[in-house]
């Protein structure tokens, strides 16, 4: 007796709700944004955009340019120890040696050393010039010109083939001069 009449009620609202939304999805507004793409029509593809390569240039060997005169400095033996960098061992056979960072080595058949004033080598070297604006401890043999600068720290024993100091650069140690053949070896 009580379930018959709701029962009934369900059935009548349920028709009614039926007829009233389908007059009512005539007239329904959308909730779509205006430039969303409608189902079923299909949009005509974005144009594909050519990517670019990355630009490797830092990192690798830069070209000769056409007409420009070859280099005559033989770099491909350049080491570079960057700043906050540590490195122990032996270096052989470098052209050129760039100290920012810190270097405990033993630096062997190599032209030249360039201490950076942030830079600090401990150990040995025989090179044929040296540039030193930082810090360097042990023995150094330097056939041709030995430059400390104005910031360069130099403790230990030191050979040279020519000196130069600049006002403000120290020289601490055992300090003398080779004998006059080496330089004019090296000058040569």
């Amino acid at each position: 007796m009580f379930g018959k009449k709701r029962d009934q009620e369900m059935s009548t609202a349920s028709t009614a709700d039926t007829t009233s939304a389908s007059g009512a999805a005539d007239q329904s507004k959308s909730y779509l944004r205006p430039d969303a793409p409608t189902p079923g029509v299909s949009r005509p593809a974005a144009p594909e955009i050519a990517r670019r390569p990355p630009d490797l240039s830092a990192f690798t060997q830069r070209r000769e340019q056409p007409g420009a005169a070859p280099r005559t400095e033989t770099d491909h033996k350049k080491l570079i120890v960057g700043r906050e960098i540590i490195l122990n061992g032996e270096i052989r056979t470098c052209d050129f040696l760039v100290v920012e960072g810190r270097v405990e080595a033993v630096l062997n058949d190599c032209r030249q050393i360039d201490i950076a004033s942030s830079g600090q080598f401990k150990g040995s070297a025989d090179i044929e010039s040296a540039d030193i604006s930082g810090r360097f401890d042990g023995d150094l043999t330097v056939h041709g010109r030995l430059t400390v600068r104005a910031t360069g720290r130099v403790f230990g024993k030191v050979k040279y083939g020519q000196l130069e100091v600049e006002r403000g650069g120290i020289i601490s140690g055992t300090v003398e001069s080779l004998p006059e053949a080496s330089t004019s070896e090296a000058a040569a």
